[in-house]
């Protein structure tokens, strides 16, 4: 482990000198984040300004649900994107083969290689969000505390959809398409799962399953959760973050590599 730890710490401090040798894309990246927190806000905005609401979510607490999409939005801008979508690329190129070659795990070195700090300004967002509806709802430390185990099995929800999408890539190569169907049915995450009809809240929970990122945890935050929805959560991160690796090692018996 603290061999995998030196390792980590190496990938990150090399990534985070070579990314601010641009520091003009930070600036563009926060108002990129601006905007898109604008778009969300007003979107919000227009089911509860004539006093709606999303089946008993209160304008705060539907601001709790959207910092938290905020937040993962930042982890998978920071963490995600920047080193799945680099799957393609050594698939491609053939650079795959130097990767599967190193004295360490692939599916590690490929997830965690580098790292974006222009996701932070949304991860930053997110938690401001989160604050400020925490406190008009009078939240204090413990209710945030309950949130992070359900946001944690949320994070390995997102990461485990995402690498798999990722090892498609041995078979078809580009796969950008898939990945932005991916982030578009994600964006559905913005919002409490109350607001959509009983034929795609059954949908985003147990087919694409967004209500156990973005719900589940504000449910828990708010404490409105059952431990029952908590424990399935668990059981999903564990199952998906188990198959990933399988459909891994799976994916890399086709694998044919650029020296062969």
């Amino acid at each position: 482990m603290s061999r995998y730890l030196k390792v980590l710490r190496l990938f990150w401090s090399a990534a985070i000198a070579a990314e601010m040798e641009y520091r003009i894309n930070f600036l563009l990246a926060t108002l990129s984040s601006v905007g898109n927190l604008v778009g969300s806000l007003f979107g919000l905005f227009l089911f509860y300004r004539t006093g709606y609401t999303f089946g008993g979510w209160s304008w705060s607490a539907a601001l709790i649900v959207l910092g938290i999409f905020t937040l993962l939005q930042g982890f998978s801008a920071t963490f995600l994107a920047p080193n799945l979508n680099r799957i393609v690329r050594h698939v491609q190129e053939g650079t795959l083969d130097f990767v599967l070659l190193k004295p360490i795990r692939s599916q590690f070195w490929l997830s965690i290689h580098t790292l974006s700090p222009w996701g932070m300004p949304d991860i930053i967002f997110g938690s401001v969000i989160i604050a400020y509806a925490g406190s008009k709802l009078n939240l204090r430390i413990n209710d945030y505390l309950l949130s992070i185990v359900p946001l944690f099995f949320g994070l390995i929800i997102l990461y485990s959809l995402w690498f798999m999408l990722g090892a498609t890539s041995i078979w078809f190569v580009k796969i950008y398409n898939v990945t932005e169907v991916l982030r578009g049915l994600l964006e559905a995450g913005r919002y409490p799962m109350v607001a959509y009809p009983t034929a795609y809240r059954f949908f985003f929970t147990f087919v694409v399953p967004v209500a156990f990122l973005t719900t589940i945890p504000a449910e828990a935050m708010l404490r409105r959760g059952e431990i029952s929805w908590v424990l399935s959560a668990a059981g999903l991160a564990v199952g998906l973050f188990a198959f990933s690796t399988y459909f891994w090692r799976f994916a890399l018996r086709f694998y044919t590599s650029a020296s062969s």
